[in-house]
């Protein structure tokens, strides 16, 4: 078996698409199929990125070409309005996210809202590790933090990584939350699409923002994506993103 023919194999086995995390976790597993590579995940990239029957879906997720017009709605519909597009793509990187600090062994929210929000054929409730959140201190700051996209707590029960992803907000929103919770020690992050960097760094230029300026970290959605397929690596693409 070739190695492309393991990798359109999961994704059949998987519903006609996977992330690349999946396909790292299975494609070198299939039986028949010889790698004889050090560098397993590079080869994989190369096959989705190179061959025709592959096609990105979004960053981090691909699917059949063949299997395209088959795909739950969550996963891919490009007969809907670009509005509801981008709401499925918000859930996908916060689902990403909250997956992440599940790898790397924090306790995950995402707000009470986004619970039921599908992501790929699961919820957003399912792979969060915390029904409640932790009431870490003052009630108006724990009510704050309960509305930030994905949180990460430490094993001490305390915010570790504040997360917000953006899609089509000016930024302002998710930087007054994390002024508001500046005096706790965490990390503060925005995910949003590497062409909106320069928006970020303006927004977060004016002068009501100075005391978190050097704390707002920004994440565009392919390194997310690098991120979360990159999680069984300690150090991973975030190092600084720590619990």
């Amino acid at each position: 078996m070739y190695q492309y023919e393991a990798v359109e194999q999961v994704m059949r086995e998987n519903g006609g698409y996977a992330t690349l995390k999946h396909l790292y976790e299975h494609a070198t597993g299939v039986e028949g199929c010889e790698w004889g590579t050090k560098t397993p995940n590079a080869s994989i990239r190369r096959i989705v990125q190179r061959r025709n029957q592959f096609v990105k879906i979004r960053p981090g997720l691909w699917a059949l070409e063949s299997a395209r017009d088959d795909l739950p709605q969550s996963i891919y519909d490009d007969s809907l309005p670009t509005a509801d597009q981008d709401r499925y793509s918000h859930w996908y990187f916060q689902g990403l996210l909250t997956e992440v600090g599940n790898a790397r062994r924090a306790d995950t929210w995402v707000p009470s809202q986004d619970k039921n929000r599908a992501f790929l054929e699961t919820t957003l409730g399912d792979l969060r590790s915390l029904d409640s959140l932790p009431a870490f201190g003052y009630e108006e700051m724990v009510q704050r933090a309960s509305t930030v996209d994905v949180v990460w707590f430490n094993d001490r029960l305390m915010p570790d990584s504040l997360i917000e992803v953006e899609f089509s907000t000016d930024f302002q929103n998710s930087l007054h939350k994390f002024l508001d919770l500046r005096d706790y020690h965490t990390n503060f992050v925005v995910a949003a699409a590497a062409a909106q960097e320069s928006k970020f760094e303006k927004r977060l230029s004016q002068s009501g923002f100075g005391p978190i300026r050097d704390r707002v970290e920004f994440f565009s959605f392919d390194e997310v994506s690098r991120l979360h397929a990159a999680t069984d690596d300690a150090a991973g693409l975030a190092g600084r993103l720590t619990v």
